[in-house]
């Protein structure tokens, strides 16, 4: 079996069959949301290691559980108002005939996190009707193969550390055609920087200078320094009230997986945000990483165990090369600088 990987065509967790992905912003909320919709149902699991998080419907992908396929996952902004988005996504999504069957009727099955961005300056003000409704709507009717990084989608009004956070993805693709790729809207209390570095703690996974080209960390971490020193966070930073951050993601593969073996794999796939984040799952993060097996490929592999194995281990690594690219991707908002504003000079591969 060729274990060989290269970034897909796009780079993009749309590399993997049957996926697609579409995206709404709101300039004014400064805020956004991210569909990631399914042509065809797909089986899925779901990772969650922060201490504060925001969800809808994780409980329907516990393996025990009846339902065995989604029909799309949502990441939002806006908290627990965020949750309205994926609400609408299933109202749109039941309209269209699409759902898990009941009798004649369909219930769209659309497991959703948030990330905290109400306090990023932007306009609150929304009275009793939020936004999110509306921007899950007008995500999902712009799914397609192609969509912006960055400041975008779930990730406008993320935060990372101390900088911009944003929206990412990668994809890895092996000679035999096995698909893995991932999706993440970075908004973490912990930083994606190298202490007193310039380089992403992601450096090491970059494939084809997605993340610029990352330069080489200068100096070993020094351990026994204040603990700021060597996590690239302020103390004061962390102390954060619990729900304020929070970094989602979606891990996705052509390969055919039970609920139990997708689980698995969301839960191999929480070492990309290790790799590329510190501190991570916090008290104060809503960590979450979902899982989703289209079923395409590799449909006889008996050596399970050995599949999930390989699946995971290259979820990991595009998971963190995804978190590097939303930080890498994002522009300033408000106060909060870019990365590539700050340490763009560094970079061995300019855009």
């Amino acid at each position: 079996m060729t274990h060989n990987f290269r970034p897909g065509p796009r780079n993009s967790i749309t590399d993997v069959d049957s996926i697609r992905v579409g995206q709404a912003e709101d300039s004014s909320v400064w805020t956004g949301t991210s569909v990631i919709l399914f042509d065809s149902p797909a089986v899925a699991g779901v990772d969650v290691r922060g201490g504060a998080p925001g969800t809808r419907d994780t409980d329907a992908l516990n393996p025990s559980c009846l339902v065995d396929r989604v029909d799309a996952i949502v990441l939002s902004g806006g908290s627990v108002f965020g949750l309205g988005a994926s609400a609408a996504v299933t109202d749109a999504l039941a309209a269209r005939g699409i759902g898990f069957p009941i009798g004649p009727a369909k219930a769209p099955i659309v497991p959703s996190a948030v990330l905290f961005d109400l306090l990023n300056g932007g306009n609150k003000n929304w009275g009793d009707k939020s936004p999110y409704a509306d921007l899950g709507r007008a995500a999902l009717n712009s799914a397609s193969k192609d969509f912006k990084l960055g400041n975008a989608g779930a990730g406008f009004g993320a935060k990372a550390g101390p900088f911009k956070g944003g929206l990412g993805t990668a994809s890895s693709i092996s000679g035999d055609g096995l698909q893995v790729g991932a999706i993440v809207a970075v908004n973490c209390v912990g930083s994606p920087l190298m202490p007193g570095q310039s380089c992403l703690w992601a450096w090491p996974f970059e494939q084809s200078n997605e993340m610029g080209g990352q330069p080489l960390p200068t100096a070993a971490i020094d351990f026994s320094s204040p603990q700021e020193a060597w996590t690239g966070s302020p103390l004061d930073s962390l102390t954060n009230q619990a729900g304020e951050n929070t970094t989602i993601g979606l891990v996705a593969t052509n390969a055919k997986l039970t609920k139990a073996e997708a689980q698995r794999v969301a839960i191999m796939a929480q070492d990309g945000y290790t790799r590329s984040i510190r501190p991570i799952h916090t008290p104060f993060d809503g960590d979450t990483v979902f899982a989703a097996a289209m079923g395409t490929w590799g449909q006889d592999i008996e050596a399970r165990a050995d599949l999930v194995n390989r699946i995971g281990l290259v979820a990991a690594d595009c998971l963190a090369r995804a978190v590097g690219r939303g930080v890498y991707e994002a522009s300033p908002l408000g106060a909060l600088p870019a990365y590539r504003e700050v340490h763009g000079s560094k970079l061995r591969a300019r855009k």
